[in-house]
């Protein structure tokens, strides 16, 4: 029976579930605000040596003829370099006409050009020329910190309960996001974005946990998606603190303030009851039913209950005698582990071009806060996209349609004239949106690809992989510095290159789920035999509660451990009905 069936009573998705639903949904915004913060604090705008004979104050712009005689021609971009300057005595009788110099000196203050960017972390550090690797390195230990939190906070929740780890991570969300803001150094402000990162992936995974498991079945599908809307929500939102706050450091504080307001959430937000019997709580679970059943105006039958528990019992025993299988027996089997190189190679792609181009708005021309805000409203037709396609055009369609996609938009870049920084974007946006449903698709596909003895190892390592994407994008990003379509290239060729290679990988759409290592190894090696094949409904429900975990892997990392187990239980009990 299992706890979904408490849920039908319940109502399914009734008005409780909804009011809570909705309140743990929020703290997707405020983990977008942290994510993506680093385009505005690390933000790097147009700058120049400063001149041995000018003071601070002076302003960025300097006549054409004066930065001929003051600068170098940087033989690679064509422009005045920014790093060095001519080594001149700069007399009057110099500037007005005088011979070049030969010789070139070394930076060490710049001025900036503070009409786009009144202020950064850029240029408060002077994070530019031989320590601009810096810039890119808070943004990837930011990602760092998002793969330690959601192993370790998705672990913390497992053992001491989803509610107790939440309120924790939002303290330390806040505790750390304001320090970051005064931050005195660099090394101080790195540390904190660190934690900060480990915290969204506490905060919004155990919320997201807990709304998805008192989410019905056929509800989970649509819950999901549009939690990551609220996501989307919050990354247009940024943009707007970053219109109307140009200090870094206000700009940092006020996006970590909103999240006291979670704090209510203290006497607002259950426990989650599935968390509750799994963990030998039977009793504070039924009294939550209960009043979950008492504010939807329904009620749950006693004998209902009570087979819940005793199933529960039955289950905890079974799992301690089963085997835990391992990652390496997915890498024992040739077809198996083919599958799981090409699964966690697109876990890669999809996220480090993800947030590649989620962090790179700033480089592509054009306003900059419009190409942020563009670059987050694309998600929305993303996520709807999904909605409308997955369960009807197959998984594998959609993912190699997508990537490949998204690789010709951003490898058509190169293509653009230098006059039209517009085309540019919109070919970008093009790509962030098919690269928003690719990574969207490849969490329900992998789930399908792995057998369910080892799903959820395995998921863990393809989330891994995502993480290191993650990791890496910043880097990729640095290299615009140098010739700024790069990134762009980068990110279109490991796209289009994911997308072929997903071809390689067998469809699972109307098919039943491997269950064994043998069914994993045969799955997509041998045809399936007549009859053998899930029925279209079957499928379908299986995908909706698959897909409640649609995009926590997007954000953090890792899938909620019980909500998969969950969802393997399920599909279990069905299969011994048939």
């Amino acid at each position: 029976m299992g706890y979904d069936e408490v849920l039908t009573h319940l109502g399914g998705f009734g008005r409780y579930q909804k009011k809570i639903y909705v309140l743990l949904c929020l703290p997707a915004i405020s983990c977008a605000f942290h994510k993506l913060a680093g385009v505005f604090l690390l933000a790097t705008p147009d700058y120049r040596c400063q001149l041995p004979f000018e003071a601070d104050n002076v302003t960025y712009q300097l006549p054409p003829e004066l930065m001929s005689m003051a600068y170098p021609m940087d033989s690679f971009s064509k422009k005045y370099s920014t790093c060095t300057y001519l080594d001149a005595n700069f007399t009057d009788e110099y500037m007005n006409g005088g011979t070049p110099a030969k010789e070139v000196a070394s930076c060490d203050h710049w001025i900036y050009d503070r009409s786009k960017f009144e202020s950064s972390t850029v240029t408060e550090w002077d994070l530019v020329c031989d320590r601009n690797w810096l810039r890119a390195s808070a943004d990837s230990l930011f990602m760092v910190g998002v793969m330690l939190g959601s192993i370790i906070f998705g672990w913390l929740s497992d053992k001491y309960g989803r509610k107790p780890i939440f309120f924790a991570s939002l303290v330390t969300q806040v505790i750390f996001g304001v320090l970051a803001g005064i931050a005195p150094e660099f090394f101080t402000y790195t540390i904190a974005r660190i934690l900060v990162g480990a915290t969204t992936s506490g905060v919004f995974l155990v919320a997201y946990v807990i709304a998805m498991e008192m989410v019905g079945p056929k509800d989970r599908l649509y819950a999901g998606v549009v939690c990551m809307m609220f996501f989307s929500v919050g990354y247009m939102l940024t943009a707007g603190f970053a219109y109307f706050i140009h200090d870094w450091r206000t700009l940092q504080i006020a996006l970590t303030l909103p999240g006291i307001l979670f704090m209510t959430y203290w006497w607002l937000i259950p426990e989650s009851s599935r968390w509750l019997i799994s963990n030998n709580r039977p009793s504070e679970a039924i009294t939550l039913i209960k009043k979950v059943a008492k504010s939807n105006k329904v009620t749950v039958p006693e004998d209902v209950l009570d087979k819940l528990v005793e199933e529960d019992k039955a289950a905890l025993e079974s799992d301690k005698n089963e085997p835990k299988p391992s990652l390496i027996d997915v890498f024992k089997h040739p077809n198996l582990r083919r599958k799981a190189l090409l699964i966690f190679f697109d876990w890669f792609v999809n996220s480090g071009t993800y947030y590649g181009l989620s962090w790179n708005t700033n480089n592509l021309g054009g306003n900059p806060l419009l190409n942020f805000v563009i670059s987050g409203f694309v998600e929305i037709p993303a996520y709807s996209f999904l909605l409308l396609t997955l369960n009807r055009w197959g998984r594998r369609t959609i993912l190699c349609g997508c990537m490949i996609f998204a690789g010709v938009m951003l490898l058509s870049t190169m293509l653009v004239p230098s006059n039209m920084p517009w085309l540019i974007v919109v070919l970008a946006m093009l790509g962030k949106l098919a690269i928003t449903s690719s990574y969207g698709t490849v969490y329900v596909f992998s789930a399908e690809q792995f057998p369910t003895v080892i799903r959820n190892v395995a998921l863990g390592a393809a989330s891994t992989s995502a993480r290191v994407g993650g990791i890496l994008a910043p880097y990729f990003n640095l290299l615009g510095d140098y010739w700024k379509p790069l990134p762009l290239l980068i990110f279109g060729a490991m796209a289009f290159a994911g997308g072929l290679l997903s071809l390689m990988l067998p469809e699972t759409h109307n098919q039943k789920l491997p269950e064994t290592i043998a069914d994993g190894e045969n799955f997509g090696k041998v045809k399936v035999m007549p009859g053998e094949e899930g029925r279209r409904g079957d499928v379908e429900n299986k995908t909706a509660e698959e897909m409640q975990v649609l995009n926590a892997a997007h954000l953090n990392g890792d899938a909620p451990r019980s909500v998969v187990e969950n969802a393997n239980e399920k599909r279990a009990a069905n299969d011994e009905d048939e």
